[in-house]
């Protein structure tokens, strides 16, 4: 049982966010804007490109043009491109997007830390390492962006029992690194099966921060059990969990453009509206912007597609009366939902 104040605890009803009666939900786009670097190769603070970086300019103009304005995560090698800061500091002053932050501990300094996949999770470090590097990217994306950032998700999802107040005592109010429906335990990371897709506040002696989940849903004949029965035959592994999927009786569908198929994705959003999810928190790697980084972007045709999927996601979305939000506006809401 974790403690409260912890992102980790299961949160008290009356701190979860729910739609009023008369309310839509909106969605959230957020974007992991971070380095190239090879998924496969072990961790290393040295050899990642930025040669992603340009394609910024494209993915901004697109969500522009869609009336979007995305969040973008900036991590540490980010903040240092001048080609990024350009990008994006526009974008932002325009009021096109917004700017949060992403921390790589193993690209973040102080680099007092050995590189290996448990020290990848910031939330695995000691208490005062993981503090130095948040503020130290905190820090660094005022000075470069001209904003204090007040979003936070933790690369690879890694939060630990600390996060939330270390959080909190940096300005901190929201975080968006609960990735709902997945287990990070086997590579040493955060156990996520049970988190809420709802929104919750997490509560800290030095203040309150908002959880706003990636969201993740489960669909399939097998209904509102089909949750629970996922995660016990996925031990056996992804195969298992795959055939769940085949035979329709339970599918796990993330709200990405990356290894999600695009009708998937709608029944997904009609999921989510059904639950009555106040925010569908949709995201993906900046790195798929340009074909070769990822294994979700190959080609150019494969980068073609990805844009033909938000496509048919925002024409799926306006047509079920879900409008795009920032994090301003989620903040906002839940505030007057704590209130009421």
């Amino acid at each position: 049982m974790q403690p409260a104040g912890n992102f980790l605890a299961e949160p008290a009803p009356s701190d979860l966010v729910e739609l009023a009666a008369d309310e839509r939900p909106r969605f959230w786009v957020t974007i992991d804007t971070e380095e190239d670097f090879d998924w496969a190769a072990p961790f290393a603070r040295t050899g990642y490109g930025v040669a992603s970086v340009p394609a910024l300019a494209d993915c901004q103009s697109y969500f522009a043009s869609a009336n979007v304005k995305p969040i973008y995560l900036v991590d540490w090698p980010i903040v240092a491109d001048d080609r990024a800061v350009a990008i994006l500091g526009a974008a932002q002053a325009s009021g096109a997007c917004e700017i949060g932050a992403q921390l790589h501990p193993w690209v973040t300094p102080p680099h007092d830390e050995e590189v290996n996949a448990h020290n990848s999770y910031t939330g695995n470090l000691p208490t005062d390492l993981q503090r130095a590097k948040m503020t130290a990217l905190r820090d660094a994306i005022r000075d470069r962006f001209g904003v204090s950032p007040t979003v936070y998700r933790a690369g690879r999802y890694g939060l630990g029992p600390d996060s939330a107040t270390m959080l909190a005592e940096l300005g901190f109010r929201c975080d968006t690194s609960v990735r709902a429906g997945f287990d990070y335990r086997a590579g040493h990371g955060p156990d996520y099966r049970a988190a809420r897709l709802h929104p919750w506040w997490v509560r800290t002696q030095a203040g309150a921060v908002l959880e706003v989940p990636v969201t993740t849903v489960f669909g399939g004949l097998l209904g509102g059990a089909g949750r629970s029965i996922y995660h016990r035959v996925a031990r056996n592994g992804t195969h298992a969990g795959a055939a769940l999927a085949r035979l329709g009786l339970v599918e796990r569908i993330a709200l990405t453009p990356e290894g999600i198929p695009a009708e998937r994705a709608c029944k997904a959003i009609d999921i989510a509206i059904d639950q009555r999810l106040p925010v569908l928190n949709f995201s993906f790697h900046s790195p798929s912007l340009q074909p070769g980084n990822t294994p979700y972007v190959r080609s150019q045709a494969d980068l073609e597609l990805f844009y033909r999927w938000w496509d048919v996601v925002l024409d799926h979305l306006a047509r079920r009366g879900v409008e795009a939000t920032t994090a301003e506006k989620i903040l906002a809401l839940a505030a007057r939902n704590s209130s009421d």
